[in-house]
């Protein structure tokens, strides 16, 4: 199988994740390794339906593994989700003589694969990075680790003012279907109380850990919440019916935003990377196809993108257990 495969196309897609740059460089210095040519595709889908193609070597991706975001760039493709668009990227792919791809993303981009290897039959492999950490068949993403550090950092900042003020501080992070950061930065950090997708706690809950965390003497309190957590109020709205019912706090929001997607990418998410990126090579050559490379108790393994995109990650209960034993 090693003969057939000459040239490997590699992008990235959907939103950003700190080691993108650092799986690019391993899948393009493996295929130097194994004397294929690698050819990056800026811009994602929509730019192979442009052809926006670049030749790329093991010294053109010289000094991006410690940098974050994508050198190739990642853009949504409204065009790519039809069979005209689809087409159109993969006309581009035979006329560069691209025998395989590696897509770089989340469950979208991981969707656009199947439809392409589907239609037109190109051999695609993908590799997840993506901060959410909710994708299936893989104990990480790339991206996760940095974000989580990112997002500890952040708050332990903000529990500074919060211990000098006697604040209480809603923070925000990312998460819209999955609750990861919000429930390890949340321990991490030592947040009270943690509102996550998976699992509707009820405000009301909320609202008696906070009474009894100030009647155990707690001057200064942090509450770390999803973006898609389930109790119906925005984070805002949130904090203006703490204070109407607990007219004691002085209380204050934090949206975190995007500050969680940018930055070095950390050493984890480096040597993850790394690995994903030689193992995604490795299963091209291996003729594998329509499957994702992901880490599974430190091995690296293949699953098929069904079952990577399929529902969610299962909530780690114990990790609920742990905080709520040491939020006492």
């Amino acid at each position: 199988m090693i003969e057939k495969v000459r040239k490997i196309g590699v992008l990235t897609s959907g939103g950003d994740a700190p080691g993108m740059n650092a799986a690019i460089r391993a899948v393009t210095r493996s295929c130097a390794y194994y004397n294929i040519e690698c050819i990056g595709i800026y811009r994602g889908y929509q730019g192979l339906i442009e052809g926006e193609f670049e030749l790329l070597t093991a010294r053109s991706v010289r000094n991006i593994i410690n940098k974050g975001g994508t050198f190739l760039k990642s853009a949504r493709s409204k065009e790519f989700r039809t069979k005209e668009g689809r087409a159109k990227a993969y006309e581009n792919l035979k006329k560069a003589a691209v025998d395989a791809l590696v897509v770089i993303g989340g469950d979208g981009t991981f969707t656009g694969a199947i439809y392409l290897q589907q239609e037109h039959g190109i051999p695609v492999v993908g590799i997840p990075g993506t901060i959410d950490n909710d994708i299936n068949g893989t104990d990480y993403t790339i991206g996760y680790d940095t974000a989580l550090n990112t997002v500890v950092d952040a708050i332990d900042k903000i529990r500074d003012t919060a211990s000098s003020h006697d604040r209480l501080f809603l923070i925000e992070v990312m998460g819209r279907d999955a609750g990861d950061i919000a429930l390890n930065a949340g321990i991490g950090a030592g947040a009270e109380e943690i509102l996550i997708p998976e699992e509707d706690m009820g405000i009301d809950r909320m609202m008696e850990s906070l009474r009894k965390s100030r009647q155990s003497g707690k001057t200064s309190s942090i509450i770390v919440v999803a973006e898609g957590e389930k109790s119906g109020k925005n984070i805002f709205e949130l904090a203006e019916f703490i204070g109407e019912n607990l007219t004691d706090y002085d209380i204050r929001v934090s949206v975190l935003g995007h500050i969680q997607r940018g930055g070095a990418p950390s050493c984890y998410d480096r040597v993850l990377a790394s690995k994903l990126g030689v193992g995604a090579v490795e299963a091209i050559m291996r003729g594998e196809s329509g499957v994702m490379v992901g880490i599974t108790n430190k091995l690296v393994t293949s699953v098929d993108f069904s079952v990577a995109i399929e529902g969610s990650k299962p909530l780690d209960k114990e990790l609920r257990r742990v905080l709520n034993i040491t939020t006492i």
